[in-house]
């Protein structure tokens, strides 16, 4: 398989400040984590782009866009300035950059997977996206990443069947309130309930399968809801791509939630997931990540997601 990473020095430049736990150094321990494992040599690095307001607009409304856009803390001299878009979401003077640098890194990587360039993509990204509402950014989250990469996949290349998979211990409420009823996209998730963002656990879409799990939940149990209920849904939708809402904030190191996977956990996810898009969509997957801020935890599940994209033993 043909893997690449999508990243952009910009998405080290946003930060909310040194207590905030959506920090640059994420990036960066999976950037040395990917050395160590010595597996950076065999995944190809790929320059993330800006994404077009365009292809943000089929996702977000004017007015979000321009909260953002507008409230932009200029670049001084006398320290970091910040503006809270609420109590956990702030921006600086590069968070406009960034947030476009994630959006374009999975806008591109779609292009790429769609044109048979590679077979698929991990975006090594920041902000995060799937809290991120059409009308307002909230949770971490400034544009819904991998929602605007899903419609650009539909809306650009004409896709018909698209499957989003979920699986950070939070709910992906933005992402679902994106697609909600909208038949050619699936989206499948699990999510340790009651938690923030306290949405999902009410069915709402024949087209949603997002199961919430109580606090405490193990890899077993997450294994089995995939079989029982990820897989079946998926098969039947037969997606022409499957995009991933990769949160690794579910193990059991990290003290964002508390359910307690770990690393086989994250690869056994993986490795069913691609099997579904080597049946569907000749193996075309698109990774983002979302959560995940034990630094160690974090780097050492997304490398364990990437050796199986990569087929890296």
């Amino acid at each position: 398989m043909t893997t690449a990473i999508y990243s952009h020095p910009d998405c080290k430049r946003h930060e909310m400040g040194s207590w905030h736990p959506e920090s640059p150094d994420r990036l960066q321990a999976i950037e040395d984590q990917l050395i160590a494992s010595r597996i950076d040599s065999l995944i190809e690095c790929r320059e993330a782009p800006v994404a077009e307001l365009a292809a943000i607009a089929r996702v977000h409304s004017t007015e979000a866009i321009a909260r953002i856009h507008d409230n932009v803390p200029p670049l001084t001299g006398g320290g970091p300035e910040y503006y809270p878009l609420d109590g956990d979401t702030l921006l600086n003077a590069h968070s406009w950059n960034a947030a476009l640098r994630a959006a374009g890194a999975a806008i591109a990587a779609t292009d790429a997977v769609i044109a048979g360039e590679i077979d698929n993509a991990f975006c090594a990204i920041r902000p995060p996206g799937h809290h991120a509402r059409p009308s307002e950014a909230m949770g971490f989250c400034l544009f819904g990443n991998v929602a605007i990469a899903a419609r650009h996949a539909i809306e650009a290349h004409g896709l018909q069947r698209v499957a989003i998979v979920d699986f950070d211990v939070h709910h992906g409420n933005g992402t679902e309130e994106s697609f909600i009823d909208e038949p050619r996209v699936l989206m499948v998730s699990f999510f340790q309930h009651p938690f923030y963002p306290y949405s999902g656990a009410r069915r709402t879409g024949a087209n949603m399968v997002n199961v919430p799990v109580p606090a405490y939940t193990k890899g077993d149990e997450v294994r089995q809801l995939v079989l029982e209920k990820w897989l079946p849904a998926l098969h039947a939708h037969k997606p022409e791509i499957i995009f991933i809402s990769a949160g690794f904030d579910a193990h059991r190191e990290d003290d964002l939630g508390q359910m307690s996977l770990v690393e086989a956990d994250y690869a056994w996810i993986t490795q069913q997931i691609k099997q579904v898009a080597l049946e569907h969509a000749k193996g075309r997957i698109v990774s983002c990540l979302e959560g995940g801020y034990n630094l160690s935890a974090l780097g050492r599940s997304v490398v364990a997601h990437l050796k199986v994209l990569a087929d890296i033993d």
